[in-house]
């Protein structure tokens, strides 16, 4: 490595660095906004509403952990504030690679990166307005009369998580046909043969990821077949070729 390429690639190493140093600046000025309001034991509560609202009358959440009641509403805080900070992380990434990208890829990544975050913040509200209060009622009423449902505050943190992930991976399935399309992986023809095998993926995957009842899984499942089908009309769309250019005549 010449001297010349070695301060490029120090360069390189020292915006990274200040990128990432404004990215988590970003989410702890946000963090410090939200402990000062709502507050993090609001913020746990809202986060809670679906599970207490399936609760008998009455019955609260439990800590059984002596520090859980401080760090589980800690964690869920900072949790959001890295979410509202997304969009603001996300532009230092793009600013970081954009540079070393040809102009048809910078034209196809700001929308791919916008339109993915917009779909996992998309599968992550489908998930606690819609899912969350069906599995609830669905638990808390087959539970036998002689229990009493109290969860750990922490458990809950932990399910609630994997299912954020869970549907916000899932409304990112148009987005992944239409990059593997673009890329050459594969074409829109395989991806309509291939639309069975993915049915039958996706109950599968939503058999193990979600909670033992038809609900959840159905709610989980049927949004990434359709999702599917919306992957490969976009991935048709962008995939078509462009008119070719016009000729100039030989010269003689």
């Amino acid at each position: 490595m010449n001297s010349g390429q070695e301060e490029s690639f120090i360069s390189h190493l020292v915006e990274l660095r200040d990128r990432l140093l404004r990215s988590l600046i970003a989410v702890g000025v946000v963090l410090a906004i939200l402990c000062l309001y709502p507050g993090p034991g609001n913020i746990y509560d809202l986060l809670a509403m679906p599970l207490t609202q399936a609760l008998p009358e009455g019955t609260k959440m439990v800590a059984i952990g002596v520090i859980t009641p401080f760090m589980v509403p800690l964690k869920v805080t900072a949790m959001v504030a890295f979410v509202l900070a997304l969009p603001y992380i996300l532009y230092q990434v793009w600013a970081f690679v954009a540079p070393g990208l040809y102009a048809h890829e910078k034209r196809l990544g700001l929308p791919l990166i916008i339109s993915s975050t917009l779909l996992f913040m998309a599968g992550m509200a489908f998930c606690y307005f819609f899912v969350f209060g069906q599995v609830f009622r669905f638990i808390t009423g087959f539970a036998p009369k002689s229990i009493t449902p109290a969860p750990d505050i922490e458990a809950y943190l932990s399910f609630v998580l994997t299912m954020f992930v869970a549907f916000g991976l899932t409304f990112e399935v148009p987005v992944a046909l239409v990059v593997l399309v673009k890329l050459g992986v594969v074409t829109v023809e395989k991806l309509r043969e291939w639309r069975s095998y993915f049915i039958v993926g996706a109950f599968v995957v939503a058999a193990v990821v979600t909670p033992p009842d038809v609900v959840s899984q159905l709610a989980l499942a049927v949004p990434m077949c359709l999702l599917y089908e919306i992957g490969i009309i976009v991935a048709r769309l962008v995939s078509r070729p462009a008119a070719p250019e016009p000729q100039l005549p030989a010269e003689q």
